[in-house]
């Protein structure tokens, strides 16, 4: 009996990257067929004698089939509960903020805290809201609010009196708190300090995790999303570990995206900690779900100057200050832990945002190669904002991945107004140097970091490609040499993240490879760049079976 496929994709363009790393540039091709959750053939004369009378045939009328997504850095759990809790990444000023949050406290009169965040510091003068704000809506009940970067946190006066923090109280060690010109705590909480609060939020119940996590997975599967590296497995700051939710999403069949944990260095422990991370992996392991990664927070962020950098923030009128920010992991203890990680089989993911943080990571990976020799882990360092020049070539030759997240690197008040002011004119030119790490042979993935922002990979591309935000057409691009091309930009988000997720049989479309597949509504690589955010998925497949589509789903 002839072969017949299960399912065709003809009447459009099919995109085909290259895998990440190796030979050969982007193919495009006009129809694909599907058997068994894999790709059968790729063309129009070798798909055409495999329909049957029970093939799905799906016409892209014009639009462009594309590999599946893969988000290489996520906090997916994190973003489904702030999407059912206080959302306010709708928001953008402070009134909008204080309205929402008012609006939802009168729609949860139990809710015993009020949680959920996403709020943008550039609405706020500094960087930093007060507790007077929010006691002016919720006087009555403990508020506790992440910031878009989940670095910060928005806390009102009964959630700091709660926690017993005054103006006695000091900053930790990886932290600060934001304070008044009396040294009262002023209701922003940086970093490490959010623990000071945070330690009193309820936990979410097993039932709620589950429930954010089935939210991010919808969500994310409507914008072409099949798989994606969950940045922290594990309990930090206001996070719950949420790996009984995948483990129960798992067993019951509704986890359908393809996920790899990255387990949470704990930065409070030391090199002990290893074997518990092995023991974890093993414990974990299964499923779509492959906790493979180890996750290191380096430093923090340059909004607030806890981003790690190698020479000190300037002031407000350009003079160098005594702070060069925060290097979470002592730079000694990095240079033992990446190998022991190494060693024990571990890929290793990094938070760095500043040039000192990219630098130490840069460093313990060198001293990995040195001790244990080259492998296939594929490390990578995610953020990579501000990278001194001599380091970009590093990439490449110690086989790092760049793990971007491009939606960053456009002028916008967070980066004019609380960024680079504070780094001066030579570091703002080192910001976000896709088209230089690319240049130097580095392999590139996507990531959005959501809930910190949007994970729509299009509007991603968007500013890879333009070093503009979506919605400012006509606004000067950020850096603008530092550009992708768009077909480099989507090969970053397809084939790069699957690449650092390895996900080796995803990421381009050719015979044997698995099925996942997005069915665009457009072409947007034949169209014009500045249109490119404008691109929405009709339907996303994983293995060859639908997982959403905008017939019945038109909530995202």
């Amino acid at each position: 009996m002839p072969t017949v496929a299960d399912l065709v994709f003809t009447g459009g363009r099919v995109f085909c990257p290259p895998p990440a790393g190796g030979a050969g540039s982007a193919r495009f091709t006009d129809a694909v067929a599907v058997r068994d959750g894999r790709v059968l053939a790729v063309g129009r004369d070798e798909v055409a004698g495999l329909v049957g009378p029970r093939t799905d045939v799906v016409d892209l009328s014009g639009g462009l089939l594309v590999p599946g997504v893969q988000d290489a850095h996520v906090h997916p759990v994190q973003g489904g509960l702030e999407r059912l809790r206080c959302d306010l990444s709708g928001e953008g000023t402070r009134e909008g903020y204080l309205a929402r949050i008012k609006r939802y406290a009168g729609a949860h009169p139990g809710a015993e805290w009020i949680l959920g965040g996403g709020w943008s510091m550039a609405a706020f003068p500094g960087g930093t809201p007060t507790a007077a704000d929010l006691d002016l809506v919720v006087p009555d009940r403990p508020v506790f609010l992440p910031n878009r970067d989940h670095h910060g946190a928005w806390v009102n006066s009964l959630a700091l009196r709660l926690a017993g923090v005054d103006e006695h109280t000091p900053d930790p060690s990886d932290g600060r708190i934001e304070r008044d010109a009396a040294g009262r705590p002023a209701g922003t909480l940086h970093e490490g300090a959010m623990d000071l609060v945070g330690r009193l939020v309820p936990p979410p119940s097993e039932d709620e995790l589950l429930a954010g996590l089935l939210e991010a997975q919808r969500y994310l599967h409507s914008l072409g999303i099949t798989g994606w590296q969950d940045a922290i497995l594990g309990s930090y700051a206001n996070l719950t570990d949420a790996s009984g939710a995948y483990r129960r999403a798992d067993a019951d069949g509704s986890l359908t995206a393809k996920v790899v944990g990255a387990l949470w260095w704990r930065r409070d422990r030391g090199l002990e900690q290893v074997p518990d991370l092995v023991a974890r992996r093993a414990e974990l392991s299964g499923g779509r779900l492959r906790p493979t990664s180890v996750k290191v927070m380096q430093d923090g962020v340059a909004e607030n100057h806890t981003a790690a950098m190698l020479t000190p923030y300037l002031d407000g009128a350009g003079r160098p200050t005594a702070n060069s920010g925060l290097s979470f992991v002592d730079p000694q203890l990095l240079r033992e832990a990446v190998p022991a990680l190494d060693a024990a089989g571990f890929q290793v993911h990094v938070h760095t945002i500043g040039d000192r943080a990219v630098r130490e990571a840069l460093d313990a990976v060198e001293e990995a190669r040195r001790r244990n020799g080259f492998n296939d882990l594929r490390h990578h360092l995610a953020h990579i904002q501000v990278i001194h020049p001599d380091d970009v070539p590093r990439f490449r030759r110690l086989g790092v991945v760049a793990n971007m997240q491009p939606l960053w690197a456009v002028h916008e008040p967070q980066m004019d107004e609380l960024t680079i002011p504070f780094l001066g004119a030579e570091r703002t030119r080192w910001q976000y140097p896709f088209g230089a790490l690319l240049a130097s042979g580095a392999v590139l993935a996507g990531g959005s970091d959501w809930p910190v922002s949007s994970p729509d990979p299009w509007q991603g591309i968007h500013v890879a490609v333009n070093r503009t935000a979506p919605d400012e057409p006509g606004a000067p691009p950020f850096l603008p040499g530092e550009a992708l091309d768009p077909v480099a930009a989507l090969t970053a988000y397809t084939a790069g993240s699957a690449h650092v997720n390895h996900s080796d049989e995803c990421g381009t479309i050719a015979p044997g490879r698995a099925a996942d597949l997005v069915v665009l509504d457009r072409d947007p690589l034949a169209g014009a760049p500045e249109d490119l955010a404008h691109t929405r998925v009709r339907a996303t497949y994983v293995d060859g079976r639908r997982v959403w589509s905008d017939d019945d789903d038109v909530t995202a």
